[in-house]
């Protein structure tokens, strides 16, 4: 069912004069006459949900990134559902919850959702009570554990790999083996860097090639750019693609999973990608800041 969008002149004066000014001042980018840029930003009414990454997006490591506590702020003053994704599976969402409030970001536990729990309701699906190796941390072994399943490396259904702070040569030793032996490969997420206070650290994405390398077999990735991990998402915020917006700082998960899941996107440049890198990409973002400070939220997402 096609989305009716509200007219222009049925925009409030005010709104209209603070979006042109979003457009003139160049706050908008990617856009060469104001024209286009009132156009793309009309794109965006009738938004009611919002899906966000929060590793470059609304945090740099354990830093806060500014205006990430203020449009938090915005988004429950106007009642927007929110969703806060990320690609790690390192943590539990009730740890992330405390990571992010000593970081300034105070956020209920229901507003974060993790590959690990993508991964874990796959696997469910997939394959009820099963069993699997995993590398990685609580975030993934909890989540597996909540869904049924026995973590072991006897003869487990899949391997599983996540992030972890510290690869042990170990467990990845195993994890070759029982994939060499026929176990099925699965990964949280493909992301082969990550941002971090110090700059980009190691990330699932590039230990998964390790693996993939010895054993000639390709893991399954759960988590971003998979469209699985927005279409789960939005199921549990109860939202419907046509009325969310993702937003991100990565063309290659965040803006191309959106994409794909039929949402419209926002890039935010407060991460991994840069501006100059945005035109490499045969897609692109509906639109995109500096950072979510200057994402205005309430009357743009407001239908007639």
């Amino acid at each position: 069912m096609a989305i009716r969008w509200t007219a222009w002149s049925m925009v409030p004066p005010v709104v209209l004069a603070g979006l042109a000014s979003l457009c003139d001042s160049g706050v908008i980018y990617g856009y060469a006459e104001e024209e286009q840029c009132m156009a793309s930003l009309s794109a965006l009414e009738g938004v009611e949900a919002y899906l966000m990454d929060m590793d470059g997006v609304l945090v740099r490591g354990a830093q806060l990134i500014p205006g990430a506590a203020d449009f938090i702020t915005r988004l429950r003053a106007v009642g927007k559902p929110f969703l806060i994704l990320t690609n790690s599976s390192v943590y539990t969402p009730r740890d992330l919850q405390e990571r992010l409030v000593h970081s300034g970001l105070d956020v209920a536990v229901d507003n974060l959702y993790t590959s690990a729990l993508a991964t874990a309701q796959f696997l469910k699906n997939q394959c009820p009570g099963g069993r699997a190796y995993v590398v990685g941390e609580a975030g993934l072994t909890t989540a597996l554990h909540d869904v049924g399943y026995v973590l072991t490396d006897r003869k487990p259904d899949y391997v599983v790999l996540g992030e972890t702070l510290s690869y042990s040569f170990q467990r990845l030793s195993v994890a070759i083996s029982l994939v060499a032996a026929g176990a099925r490969f699965i990964a949280t997420n493909p992301d082969v860097v990550g941002p971090a206070e110090e700059g980009l650290v190691p990330a699932t994405g590039a230990v998964a090639a390790l693996i993939a390398a010895a054993t000639g077999v390709k893991p399954y990735f759960v988590g971003k750019p998979n469209p699985l991990m927005m279409r789960s998402a939005l199921r549990q915020l109860g939202a419907h693609s046509e009325t969310a917006v993702m937003i991100g700082d990565r063309m290659d998960t965040d803006i191309v999973a959106g994409t794909e899941a039929g949402m419209r996107t926002m890039l935010v440049l407060s991460g991994v990608t840069q501006r100059e890198q945005v035109d490499r990409f045969p897609y692109r973002p509906t639109l995109v800041f500096d950072s979510v400070a200057q994402i205005e939220v309430g009357e743009m997402g407001r239908t007639g």
